[in-house]
């Protein structure tokens, strides 16, 4: 019997996303982890097995492994010779290490396996159960009994068990069996079966089955006991695949009849929370998933229907860890089918109030930040198939045992473990975005990151390169649900650029890389369509101005319903859709589209909206829901897609595919941006095309399922006049969902603010730079990295713009320098810099303090005061002095009166953000 240490704290996994300490740095102990998980998933170095291991207990330290192979050998890449070890070792539960416990567990005709171990409550004795003939030479059948002190087999037991055992169970003075067999020591015991467990004597305890036998636990009070298998009676009676009977007797206490038939139990464990188990099918409407049953009356708690064949449960200080292979938990409104996930944790009971039953099962409680990745491996290919908790010198260690050969993609075969001290794995990376539809504020959005044993993690947001955070944000993610998290920055000033950098950290205190630079110019004006969509409310808003794959910025007020890219389709594609600066993504027809990070359900109202651009003849979906992400979904509608003609489709499904389309002759193919929206409520199904109405239809439901956003491409299998293709090729941009339906009057706002005249911004760096030094006045320093700005004695800094044009139409409305301090110490300057126009001429090669240029007089801009630290800062210009010399090439100087240098870098500097820039915000007149 596995029992486990005791409850957990209380589980908290809450997205706080909004939440912000200005300048808090937080640092966490050592080894922690994400409660209540009560181990790292960083693998630890451990002897390997060259087959599989099918069975593992412990005991003072020592893990006992079994199984089916023959030598141990060193971890990869440690010295060390192979060891002989024949279908069983015993290992240092601390180091990895073989002990010098040797056990060979052999058979005359066959192949000798080791398929289940369990330790005696006075952890002397380990028995083993499986197929095998002899242990060191003593016989025994199929069952033995060793002295743990001694490391050797007690010849006295030996009842004989003709064939595999495949589950034990222990109590103080009875030892049962589960496996294949028909008979124990001549007697009828149909595949379970008791023996005396100091002496091996057949016991009276009777439950006969008709299919094998593979687990078997004993309750806590000792008085009934669990038989899990292939079974469909016990002694007579219908039970499947899982009963209880008396732990005397073996008559039956409990059936169970809501199994499906072509489902087993594998295993079954429990400690104070309840009993647990793991089960495996194959074909049509299999449970592979895990049981919760209560202690008191055996009735099921809960029930997780992920798919992927549970092997093993282990309740450990409140959580479930289990080995399986789950790659689809769809069910459990967790990952859709696709990655198997081998190693997984949940708690053992729900949080707070059970959710309600669906399909009269209460789903499992939601997965925790534990994931481990291995891999198929040997045999059958099941991957991870047992595991065990040991503790040694008050660290404990979790081991895993099975037939993968790769642990978090890095060789290792059959064995594994993880401390519950020593997190050394970092995040991920994150990855950010900034916009602005304002002035006054700027949003900063970031993918969460993903780290495999810490669900809650620490986002440090940086801006314009301090080395000091500007806000602390936390927020929950787990490997396959990375919701986007944001911060805004309310503090920025219109007309002038900002970047933003994110850090995750862990609760180990691993912090990751900095994020690439995200930055933005903050408008000087309200951006209207952008502004408008927000303000109509959508709760998912993919503008596909990102820069990096694989994230969609959600650019809604708070849906943080953000996108993942897949294939790699185009970004920053210009020009886009919506007058400006907005940039569009482009998708190759075949393979690319984008897909929500995060599962939802739609209701009977939504509004779907986006616009695109194609000269296509194989039409593809536009946008649309789906219950997969990367896969095919199963289940799909909610869609707006384009026939091979061009005409456009919106479509829901209530038991039949409801369609509105354009008419016969009305075409979007045509290479030129186009708006569609779809809306459904209450007065039934609408689509819009360029502010148009096109039809509508009296259906006011759709499919209810999870599912995914999708945009360039999902299922659309059986919709009428099907294109060739599922999947878009063209451009899509300004891509929302509502959880309302916009009326006409809305959708037309929409398409006509798309083409109102907005604000454009170009960043315009440096062509040449240089500085000059009284102290050096003979030297030229036009290719130095850094340049420096000083009154007493002088240094100049002098830096040369090629200026755009004003857009037709528009005048410059703000205009700022943008510099950053170097790294060296002291960078910064108590004193006030002035900003004035450059009236000589100059070169880089050529120009020192004897043949500088002349200077204004009068400033241009400036700042008083730049602090230590290297950063990105901000003068604000004089609009109309610049406006005077747009066009053409035109030199600023950087002044001071004071005798304390500032240091900033120049156009030759590799430093990020580091060349210095003009920020011009032109708009109209």
């Amino acid at each position: 019997m596995r029992r486990s240490r005791g409850l957990t704290a209380a589980l908290v996994l809450s997205l706080a996303g909004a939440g912000t300490g200005i300048g808090l740095v937080l640092m966490p102990q050592a080894s922690a982890i994400t409660p209540p998980v009560a181990f790292t998933a960083d693998e630890l170095p451990t002897w390997q097995p060259d087959g599989i291991v099918f069975a593992m207990a412990q005991a003072n330290g020592t893990v006992f492994a079994g199984g089916t192979f023959s030598a141990v050998r060193p971890p990869e890449g440690a010295a060390g010779a192979e060891q002989e070890a024949v279908n069983f070792v015993a290992l240092d539960a601390a180091t990895g290490k073989p002990t010098a416990c040797k056990l060979a567990f052999t058979v005359g005709d066959g192949t000798a396996t080791v398929r289940t171990l369990v330790v005696s409550k006075d952890n002397k004795t380990l028995y083993a159960g499986g197929y095998f003939g002899a242990v060191n030479g003593t016989p025994v059948s199929s069952l033995a009994a060793i002295d743990i002190a001694s490391c050797t087999p007690k010849a006295a037991f030996h009842p004989g068990f003709p064939a595999t055992v495949r589950g034990l169970a222990v109590t103080d003075d009875t030892l049962y069996a589960a496996g294949d067999f028909n008979a124990v020591d001549g007697q009828t015991r149909e595949r379970f079966a008791a023996v005396d467990a100091g002496t091996g004597a057949l016991k009276p305890f009777v439950a006969n089955v008709d299919e094998p036998g593979r687990a078997v636990e004993v309750t806590p009070d000792g008085k009934n006991v669990l038989l899990g298998g292939d079974f469909f009676t016990v002694n007579g009676t219908n039970s499947h695949a899982l009963a209880v009977v008396n732990a005397t007797t073996g008559a039956v206490t409990k059936t169970y009849s809501n199994i499906p038939s072509n489902s087993v139990v594998k295993d079954i464990s429990t400690d104070d929370t309840g009993f647990y188990t793991g089960h495996e099918g194959s074909g049509g409407g299999v449970f592979d998933g895990r049981i919760g049953l209560r202690l008191n009356d055996f009735t099921e708690k809960w029930r997780d229907r992920c798919l992927g064949a549970t092997q093993f449960v282990l309740p450990y200080e409140g959580v479930l860890y289990s080995s399986s292979h789950a790659h689809d938990c769809s069910t459990e409104l967790e990952f859709p089918d696709g990655k198997r996930n081998f190693l997984l944790a949940q708690p053992t009971n729900h949080e707070g109030a059970a959710p309600a039953p669906v399909d009269g099962f209460v789903r499992g409680p939601g997965k925790l930040g534990w994931h481990p990745t291995a891999n198929d491996g040997l045999g059958e290919g099941i991957g991870p198939r047992v595991m065990a908790v040991a503790e040694k010198n008050d660290v404990k260690y979790m081991w895993v045992g099975g037939e993968f050969t790769l642990i978090n993609g890095k060789a290792q075969q059959g064995l594994t473990r993880f401390a519950s001290t020593g997190d050394v794995g970092a995040p991920t990376t994150p990855v950010a975005s900034a916009s602005s539809v304002k002035p006054g504020e700027a949003q900063v959005r970031w993918r969460t990151s993903y780290d495999a044993d810490d669900s809650k993690l620490t986002y440090r947001i940086y801006r314009n390169g301090s080395a000091t955070p500007a806000a602390t944000v936390t927020a929950s993610s787990l490997e396959w649900e990375r919701p986007q998290a944001s911060w805004t920055d309310a503090t920025v000033k219109a007309g002038q650029s900002y970047s933003y950098r994110v850090t995750a950290t862990d609760d180990a205190g691993n912090t990751s890389a900095l994020s690439a630079v995200a930055s933005v110019t903050i408008p000087t004006s309200v951006q209207s369509y952008p502004n408008q969509v927000r303000a109509d409310g959508a709760n998912l808003y993919w503008r596909y101005d990102d820069t990096v794959s694989p994230y969609v910025a959600d650019s809604s007020t708070g849906g943080n319903y953000s996108g993942v890219q897949v294939n790699a389709p185009a970004l920053r594609q210009t020009p886009g859709a919506v007058s400006g600066a907005s940039a569009a993504m482009g998708f190759n027809g075949t393979s690319q589209q984008v897909h929500g990070d995060r599962r939802q359900t739609v209701g009977n109202t939504f509004t779907v909206e986006t616009w695109f651009k194609t000269n296509t003849t194989r039409g593809g979906k536009l946008i649309g829901f789906g219950n997969n992400t990367t896969r095919n979904s199963g289940s799909y509608d909610k869609h707006i897609y384009m026939t091979n003609t061009g005409r456009l489709v919106f479509g829901v499904y209530n038991g039949s595919a409801r369609t509105v389309s354009t008419g016969l002759f009305e075409t979007y193919n045509d290479n030129k941006w186009h708006h569609v929206v779809g809306t459904q409520g209450p007065g039934g199904i609408t689509l819009y095309v360029d502010g148009q109405n096109k039809g509508s239809l009296n259906a006011t439901s759709n499919a209810t399922y999870a599912g995914y956003w999708h945009a360039g491409g999902d299922n659309l299998s059986g919709w009428p006049t099907r294109p060739t293709s599922n999947f878009f090729a063209g451009q899509l941009d300004e891509t929302a969902v509502y959880p309302t339906t916009l009326t006409q009057a809305q959708v037309k706002n929409h398409f006509d603010l798309a083409k109102a005249p907005t604000d454009s911004v170009s960043a315009v760096k440096a062509t040449e730079d240089t500085y000059i030094n009284q102290g050096a006045p003979s030297t030229a320093y036009g290719t130095s990295t850094s340049l420096a700005v000083r009154g007493t004695s002088a240094y100049e800094t002098y830096l040369r713009f090629d200026l755009p044009a004003a857009p037709a139409g528009q005048v410059l409305k703000s205009a700022s320098l943008q510099i950053k301090t170097s790294t060296q110490a002291g960078a910064g300057t108590a004193d006030t810099v002035s900003v004035v126009p450059v009236t000589g001429t100059w070169s880089g090669a050529g120009t020192t303090f004897n043949t500088k240029p002349t200077l204004g007089t009068t400033p241009l801009g400036s700042i008083a005061g730049v602090p230590d630290g290297s950063a990105v800062h901000s003068v604000e210009l004089d609009t109309a002095a610049l406006s005077a010399v747009l066009g053409g090439s035109y030199s600023l100087g950087l002044t001071s009166t004071g005798t304390d240098p500032l240091w900033i870098w120049s156009s030759e500097s590799t430093a990020a953000e580091g060349t210095p820039q003009l920020v011009l915000t032109f708009g109209a007149k």
